[in-house]
């Protein structure tokens, strides 16, 4: 079953209790296959957040995410959710995206176990610069988080992808081949559409982007969605959903019958706009 949340729909409070925290441990260099079936590796959870820095995303929008993300990491709900379970600690790396191929690691792989660790990352996050980048290609970010899941030194009872984006997938393979082999890996995929304009018949955004990512882009046992429909909740939206996955809790909120059922929205919907935009520009060039 996959879950559908909107922004307040949750509350967490009183739900992770408190704790002791640790200092940073930082992954070697050196660490090869034997390393990392290491102990002092375990975490409780590896994170990848895929951010979407496409040209439909306007400054405004990649400055409030990338904050959005930083404030979430310091957030004391984020710190307690840390102590949810014994000896718990994030494995966590974070990336840009936008074309299939065009992907940065702006966080290689942390963990945070505290607020000096978590601290860290976040000003780390702040002070690389914006970027924008043509196209999106969702597929092309969830291969790339697999990748990274398979090159890291860590082993975590879960291991999530929290992606982000503000429209479908339009460049590289189908966004479906890509959710279902990570779901076989094992891996859950989260998503955060980002609806706060309105769509424009000059590009390839859709109106149900939030039934997309229900239908063609979430995997995995207790995947979810958090819409943002309201660029004031940003901030708030980005927050609740790392607490959520890093304390394994399940959001309450309404159950998307999606197994076994047609996709709501055509999971090929942004390829086909995308197609139609350049026949209509060839058309207008002629």
């Amino acid at each position: 079953m996959r879950w559908c949340v909107s922004v307040g729909a949750v509350l967490v409070a009183g739900a992770i209790v408190g704790g002791d925290v640790a200092s940073i441990a930082a992954p070697s260099p050196k660490s090869g296959i034997a390393d990392a079936r290491d102990s002092a590796l375990s975490v409780n959870v590896e994170l990848v957040i895929a951010v979407d820095v496409s040209y439909s995303m306007d400054m405004d929008e990649l400055a409030i995410q990338r904050e959005g993300y930083a404030q979430a990491i310091v957030s004391k709900d984020f710190l307690q959710a840390l102590t949810a379970r014994p000896a718990s600690k994030v494995a966590l790396t974070y990336f840009e995206w936008s074309m299939s191929g065009d992907e940065r690691i702006i966080i290689p792989w942390r963990v945070i176990d505290g607020p000096e660790s978590a601290d860290a990352v976040a000003a780390e996050i702040m002070k690389m610069p914006i970027r924008r980048g043509s196209s999106t290609s969702i597929s092309g970010a969830i291969n790339f988080a697999v990748r990274l899941f398979e090159e890291n030194p860590y082993r975590g009872s879960r291991r999530v992808i929290d992606i982000s984006g503000d429209g479908p997938n339009n460049d590289g393979d189908p966004v479906t081949g890509a959710r279902d082999a990570a779901v076989e890996k094992g891996i859950i995929i989260n998503g955060l559409p980002i609806m706060v304009k309105e769509p424009s018949f000059a590009t390839t955004d859709i109106e149900n982007l939030d039934l997309y990512y229900e239908d063609c882009v979430i995997g995995g046992p207790g995947a979810f969605i958090m819409t943002i429909k309201d660029r004031e909740k940003f901030q708030e939206a980005i927050r609740t959903k790392l607490v959520l996955e890093v304390a394994g809790l399940t959001p309450k909120g309404r159950i998307v019958p999606t197994a076994g059922n047609e996709p709501r929205v055509s999971c090929l919907v942004g390829e086909d706009k995308w197609r139609e935009r350049a026949r209509l520009a060839g058309r207008s060039g002629s």
